[in-house]
């Protein structure tokens, strides 16, 4: 790849710094953030997995998500080398496993992820998916890591409608700033009822996946005659056409994984591009949103 220049980084970082979301208690992110799963797992790639997450908080996509449950540990170890330096200009999430979850292993489970990250706070803890473990006891923990300093805020991932309902009803757990799900052009389910539960209570979604594992997950996605049409007149990829469209309206923050510095920079350059009404007509044409309640998908 050729050298991007200093002018070239900051130009894309101005064009996407009005490109934002705001969390519930004001706080204001990229609606573009970095991925981080299945990253750390070969030695061979770390140097330039670790310059590719660099590059992108200078693209402005300062927020890195990572997970206990990435490599066991593997994939938090890499960001901390990675944010060595420029911690303060990162937004860092991680998420706890649902058997850790409880009074007696939460605490453990974010220390041992701040060890990795070689930090003394995350940003945003979420739970990962829903287990056995009351909802009401994963608050109980949360709000203790707040008050001990050791996380800032908390959200959850993977929950459905019923699921955020049943959240919002406990004590505290009004606290929750995000849910973390799965979402792109091809897994349209949350329209139906989670997304408008969650503007309505002013929270944004965190979406992973948001090109569908680069068109896996959905068969012909990124080989669609429309799809890739619409991208060809915006001068981009289809995937990057599936990551502008995830951001679209302003309340979603995309997630997506880059393992070298070219895919980074074309995930920033997404961000950029302004899909029109006659796009999005397009698209909902050929995937259109759900007309009925459909089970949350997973991955």
């Amino acid at each position: 790849m050729a050298k991007i220049s200093r002018e070239q980084i900051e130009n894309i970082k101005s064009a996407n710094a009005g490109r934002t979301v705001t969390l519930p208690d004001g706080t204001v992110l990229p609606r573009l953030g970095q991925g981080t799963w299945f990253i750390g797992d070969e030695p061979s790639k770390r140097q330039e997995e670790m310059k590719t997450l660099r590059l992108g908080v200078e693209l402005g996509m300062s927020l890195i998500d990572t997970a206990e449950m990435y490599g066991d540990g593997r994939s938090e170890s890499l960001v901390g080398e990675a944010i060595e330096g420029i911690r303060d200009r990162v937004f860092l999430v991680s998420k706890v496993y649902p058997h850790n979850a409880g009074r007696g292993r939460i605490a453990k489970s974010c220390e041992d992820s701040l060890k990795r990250l070689k930090t003394d706070r995350l940003d945003l803890y979420l739970l990962h998916w829903r287990g056995s473990v009351p909802l009401s006891e994963t608050i109980e923990g949360m709000e203790r890591l707040v008050e001990a300093g050791k996380i800032r805020r908390w959200g959850v991932s993977n929950l459905d409608t019923a699921d955020m309902k049943e959240l919002s009803a406990l004590a505290k757990g009004s606290h929750c700033v995000t849910n973390q799900v799965l979402y792109h052009l091809g897994s349209r389910g949350i329209e139906y009822d989670l997304l408008p539960w969650q503007r309505e209570h002013r929270m944004p979604i965190m979406a992973y996946c948001p090109m569908a594992q680069a068109g896996s997950l959905r068969k012909g996605l990124v080989e669609n005659e429309v799809v890739k049409d619409i991208a060809d007149r915006h001068h981009i990829k289809p995937l990057q056409l599936l990551l502008a469209w995830c951001i679209r309206n302003g309340d979603a923050i995309a997630i997506p994984k880059a393992s070298t510095e070219e895919h980074v920079l074309e995930n920033a350059a997404a961000g950029l591009v302004q899909l029109t009404e006659e796009d999005l007509q397009r698209l909902d044409a050929v995937f259109p949103k759900p007309s009925k309640k459909v089970p949350l998908d997973i991955v």
